[in-house]
């Protein structure tokens, strides 16, 4: 049994994530009735049109579900605790080894944007992954794209505060 990774949303996010699961459960008969239309005109082997409906719907519903599992595993607006200990919700800075500049990001949803100019990254990505649970001062490695691996210091961990 895997468990649900929690995602942490400000409530913003989640109110525009719930509005546009919304509007897509609202446009569901309207395409269901588009390929009904489509399919009355005849031979489905040749019809753009419905092929393009039914390519429509499959899309729909990926996002419906993809919206709906997020949604449900949201906490909202609960800012982590200043535990010193990389969790979703938190602001980090890192150093890159070989780099001497650092780089500040939110450790959170995708969905959540970008918050007063903060980046964020997803806790599901490879560099979130290896930084989840770390403190200050340690340094974690991860698996770039193209397979090579990178090392990455944390400097700085604390709450996002908004």
């Amino acid at each position: 049994m895997t468990e649900t990774p929690v995602t942490w949303l400000t409530q913003d996010a989640h109110d525009r994530l719930k509005q546009e699961l919304d509007e897509h459960i609202a446009r569901r008969p309207v395409i269901a009735a588009e390929i009904n239309a489509r399919r009355e005109e005849g031979d489905l082997k040749e019809n753009g049109g419905y092929h393009a409906a039914r390519e429509e719907q499959g899309q729909l519903e990926a996002r419906i579900r993809q919206l709906q599992e997020l949604l449900r595993s949201a906490k909202v607006g609960e800012a982590p605790s200043d535990s010193g200990v990389v969790q979703p919700g938190m602001v980090l800075t890192v150093r890159y080894e070989g780099d001497d500049e650092t780089e500040t990001f939110l450790l959170g949803a995708r969905e959540e944007g970008s918050h007063g100019g903060l980046e964020t990254y997803s806790p599901n990505s490879p560099l979130g992954k290896a930084l989840l649970g770390a403190k200050k001062g340690e340094t974690r490695e991860y698996e770039l794209p193209n397979g090579n691996k990178a090392s990455v210091t944390l400097t700085s961990v604390k709450p996002y505060t908004g």
